[in-house]
Parts: structure tokens; sequence; C-alpha cells
């Protein structure tokens, strides 16, 4: 007998411990070297696990649970054999049924003390008796206004109460946690509050519409409005670093250059992948980068890399339908641009109502280092620039 201990892998400098998300083969299962056995999750992504090589896998990590790097989490023996009738080590949370509520006969016609002693005097059972109280209790004034022929109607409430009451508890994954805690931590320690415009997309939706066709035949790419936003800002952050820097203890870091992050909706979370560079990028380049890093995030294929960094970041609640929203920090940077979806709204031009595609947008940022008049006027920029595009292509 040959083993090779398969290791949970160093994933990055900080990080000390990870999940077995799940394994991908069964216990006893041949393996090629290679192969992919098993997923951990570590606080930024989920990272795939191969064969060290080939032979029969012996599993000893379990799922769901937390594991130090470098813990042995199986072996492949290289001189073994599949067992035919191995049984599979994947395993998941069945719903937990929870029994069905008590029906509101259960909970109705126990009297209070006062009530017990009226309805005795009166001769009258409890069961013939709708109490008014909390949870059905019969009061006083349901015992003096009772007769012998009252009797509760329990039908209708017995019949809401006759459905499926199942639920579902799992675990949240370790992505998850990190989320919801990066979360209550920007809350927490950053003075936030959030500016709004809004932005007249005609002018960017009709340039779009020209040359899409041209633009992808040459490109490879679609032209959407994301690159439009992330040039825009990449141009705002010139005239405005502070939006775009950071507070590292008593300093103030401000950057010449703009690692954008792009938010992306994973069905395992958000994750934001970063664009390096993004202001020495043209849309085209811009586009590619995008639809790069959202395929990989979407695909689990991200590495610690391209989400590290970043001094700003671009979320879109627009593709979901949002109208409106106060996005929330992504510590330790400072501002975050939210975009939502485009309406077509009354607007006054030139002392005429006309029609136009209009999106609102957002801007949350950290007041500590942030003061009103720049996030207002970085805002402002953006909204310029959207409006009027020709000035991302000529740099004015």
């Amino acid at each position: 007998m040959a083993l090779i201990d398969v290791k949970i892998p160093g994933v990055g400098e900080s990080i000390t411990e990870v999940t077995l998300a799940r394994w991908s083969k069964k216990d006893g299962e041949a393996v090629r070297d290679g192969e992919i056995l098993c997923e951990i999750e570590s606080d930024k992504a989920t990272l795939e696990v191969p064969s060290p090589g080939a032979g029969v896998l012996k599993i000893i990590g379990k799922e769901g649970e937390t594991y130090k790097i470098g813990f042995v989490m199986g072996s492949v023996d290289t001189a073994g054999v599949a067992t035919a009738n191995a049984a599979p080590i994947a395993q998941t949370t069945a719903p937990t049924k929870v029994d069905a509520a008590p029906t509101a006969a259960a909970i109705k016609n126990i009297p209070s003390p006062a009530a017990t002693k009226i309805l005795a005097e009166k001769n009258i059972s409890p069961d013939n008796v709708a109490g008014s109280g909390k949870d059905g209790r019969i009061t006083k004034g349901d015992a003096l206004g009772a007769s012998a022929t009252s009797a509760p109607k329990l039908e209708s409430v017995q019949a809401v109460m006759s459905g499926s009451r199942d639920m579902k508890r799992e675990k949240m994954s370790r992505l998850r946690k990190t989320i919801a805690n990066r979360l209550v931590e920007a809350r927490n320690t950053t003075a936030m509050l959030t500016t709004f415009n809004e932005v007249d997309m005609w002018s960017v939706m009709q340039l779009r519409s020209k040359y899409k066709d041209s633009f992808k035949e040459k490109h490879g790419v679609g032209l959407g409005f994301m690159s439009f936003f992330t040039k825009a800002c990449t141009v705002a952050l010139k005239d405005f670093p502070t939006v775009g820097g950071m507070i590292d203890g008593d300093d103030m870091i401000t950057y010449n250059y703009a690692d954008v992050g792009v938010a992306v909706s994973t069905p395992k979370g958000l994750v934001v992948p970063v664009i390096r560079s993004a202001e020495s990028m043209s849309l085209a380049q811009i586009e590619k980068s995008i639809l790069s890093v959202a395929t990989k995030a979407r695909d689990g294929k991200l590495s610690l890399e391209e989400m590290q960094g970043g001094n700003f970041t671009i979320t879109n609640g627009g593709v979901f339908g949002s109208m409106l929203s106060t996005p929330i920090i992504n510590i330790p940077q400072s501002a975050i641009l939210g975009m939502h979806n485009i309406v077509e709204r009354p607007v006054a031009i030139n002392g005429q109502v006309v029609i136009r595609p209009i999106m609102y947008v957002a801007l949350s940022y950290d007041h500590r280092i942030i003061d009103g008049r720049e996030s207002v006027s970085f805002l402002k920029k953006v909204k310029e620039l959207i409006e009027d595009p020709a000035r991302l292509l000529l740099d004015v």
C-alpha cells in the first residue's frame, strides 16, 4: 500500500483555516491524478483541491467542518482499487420538520380566575365561550356576556393552521459569515453617509445603440453601462483622490491610480473582484476585464489575488430592479458607488417637459476622510461625464 496524503493547501498569508465545503468524490472511489477531489472555502473564495495522484480515495475530513491549513483530510492509495459498493460521503442537510403549531382549540377557552367564577355561577362550560383575550383566553367580559348557547367558531382558524409548516436549518457558509461580519464591521467602524444624484442616460444609450454592433465585432465583447461608469469614476477620482483613499491608523492614504472593485452576485454570496489600474484602460479593456472576472466569480474560479486590494468599488443593484439603495462601504475602502435601474421619467429640459431614461446613483462614503463637498462634487462629476460621454473619450 502506497498512501499519498490529501492536505489542505495554503491559500494566502493571512488565512490559517478553511471550511471543507464538499467532497466531489466518494470514499473508496477510484480517482485520477489531478482530478478534483473536494472544494474548500476560505474567508474570500471557494477553491478546488486536486488529487495528488491516481488511486483509491480514503476520506477523513467531514463536510462543513473547519480545519487548519495543512490538515490531512484524506489520502489516495496508489496501489488500491475502487470498492464496488462504496458509500457516498457527501451529505445534505435535510429540512428539519417541526411539529405543527397548536390549533386554536388548544389555546382557547382558558378562563381567567374571575371568568371561571362567573361561568360557574351561570353553569356555562368554558368550551361554549369564545375568548377574546391573548391567545384566546376567556376574559371577565367574555364570561359576563356569555350564554349557554354560545359556542366558539373554530373551523376557519383550524383550516388556516392545517397546512404544512416545515422549516429548513443549515449552517452559514464561511463566505457568507465573512460577508456578514464585514458588513457589520463597516457599519460599526465608519462614519458612513450617502449622497444621491440622478443621471440622464439618454446620451450614453444613444451612443451605445449606435456603436454596440461594431464595438462587439471589433472587440469581441458587448458595450455595457458598467464600463462607462467605471471610466467616469476613474476620471473623477483624479480630481477627488480622497474618495479613493482610506484610513490607516492615524494616517490618510490616497492613490494616484484606480483599482476598482466590481461587486458580483454569485450563488454563494457577493464577491468583489478588482480591475487593476482601470484609469489607464479603454472602454473595451474595461469591458473585457469585467466579463473575465464576473465569469470567474460565478464559476467559483476567482483567485485570492483577484479579490485583494482595490481602493474604490462599484455595485449595480439595477440589474435586479433596484430603484434606490444605500450601498455599504467595502472596508478598508472609503467609498462605494451604487448604480440602479433605468426608468423613463418626466424631466424639465430648457423649459420643456420631456421623457428621459433616468438612473438614480448613490455614493456611500466615510465622512471621517471624505467631506461633504468632495462626495457631492465627485458624484456630480460622474453625472456630468455620463451625460456627456464624449468627455470620457476626449479626457476633458
